[in-house]
């Protein structure tokens, strides 16, 4: 398996901070460094100041979110970070949701599928150098109408741009499995991910006239190793109060895509009571109806022995990169942790 992290600059880390721990990651070891964007900072203006301050390491989008730029704009984003990164560069998208997209984006967040499968067609055939003359349900360029004509961009993709998609609903899987190089995924329980995640990714992977090997599975979860199991149950109880945020503040009161994920993995009643608590209020409460499998089942948290026997378990289920999230109060907590859960990944790459 590979080894990827996400870092964003919009928590309490100061920017130095932040590429301090990009730069060494990177002597770690480290495959991928994803960046996010959210309601923070935006994700390109970051990825072209890492690219100048790493050499080996692959960088991506991890997310620009539909809705946020035309399709073109995406292109020539994506184009742009390529070039300068020397080939180094993942271009990852997701739909995001309502309250982001149109909450402080104000535009509909309606049909995301459909804007995505239609924006993956349009950066590709402008990275691939042509005119674009594009009629789609979601996007007609140029504008009918308008004085405009067919254009190309005046720069060219001197890579190929791999696209990853964020995806957690069935519909968006088996788009991911169809026409992505990776899937960008969370809320992820191997024991349960035959079903909510690999059945819609194997459909769309036939769709698409593919097999698993064309698909890179990128999954993430938090990582924290726990001398003991004193410590692991304090470690255990601070996850639930973020993981009752994702189940009842994500989203939207109607659309919350971590909530519909858990559900589908076996927890579809305490899902749903979260949820009502966190809206009514009641946080602690929805904090207190997380369970301790609902943590340790989607995160890397354990002790050392914990954490390397599940991540077997990932490896086994089809993950190919695994997106680590170190814990830690410092920054340099968080590299040791980074550094040791690499050093187990590869542990268990070597290993039956």
């Amino acid at each position: 398996m590979r080894t990827a992290t996400t870092v964003e600059a919009s928590g309490g880390e100061t920017w130095p901070q932040v590429a301090e721990f990009v730069v060494e990651a990177e002597k770690l070891g480290l495959d991928i460094c994803w960046v996010a964007e959210a309601w923070g900072s935006d994700a390109p203006s970051a990825l072209g100041y890492y690219a100048a301050r790493t050499d080996r390491m692959l960088l991506g989008s991890g997310v620009i979110q539909l809705g946020t730029r035309s399709p073109a704009a995406v292109a020539q984003t994506a184009i742009t970070l390529s070039n300068l990164s020397g080939g180094r560069f993942l271009l990852g998208l997701g739909a995001s949701g309502p309250q982001v997209i149109e909450g402080l984006h104000g535009v509909p967040f309606a049909r995301p599928l459909r804007r995505m499968r239609e924006t993956v067609e349009i950066v590709r055939r402008l990275a691939d150098g042509g005119k674009l003359s594009y009629t789609g349900s979601e996007f007609t360029i140029p504008l009918p109408g308008g004085e405009g004509v067919p254009m190309r961009l005046s720069m060219r993709a001197e890579h190929r741009i791999p696209v990853y998609l964020a995806a957690l609903s069935p519909a968006m899987l088996r788009l991911t499995g169809e026409v992505a190089d990776g899937w960008l995924g969370t809320s992820f329980v191997p024991e349960g991910a035959a079903e909510a995640y690999f059945a819609p990714l194997d459909d769309g992977l036939a769709r698409g006239g593919r097999t698993r090997g064309d698909l890179d599975i990128c999954q993430g979860a938090e990582v924290a190793f726990a001398p003991d199991e004193e410590a692991l149950g304090a470690m255990t109880a601070r996850r639930k109060k973020e993981l009752a945020f994702s189940l009842g503040g994500m989203g939207s009161s109607s659309t919350n895509y971590y909530n519909n994920a858990y559900s589908r993995q076996g927890w579809a009643e305490t899902a749903a009571e979260v949820r009502e608590r966190w809206q009514a209020g009641d946080r602690d409460g929805a904090a207190a109806l997380v369970t301790d499998d609902m943590v340790l089942g989607t995160t890397l948290i354990g002790t050392e022995s914990m954490v390397r026997q599940r991540l077997r378990v990932w490896r086994d289920a089809g993950v190919d990169t695994v997106r680590l999230y170190p814990a830690g109060q410092t920054l340099q907590d968080r590299l040791t942790t980074l550094g040791r859960a690499i050093e187990l990944v590869r542990e268990v790459d070597d290993t039956p």
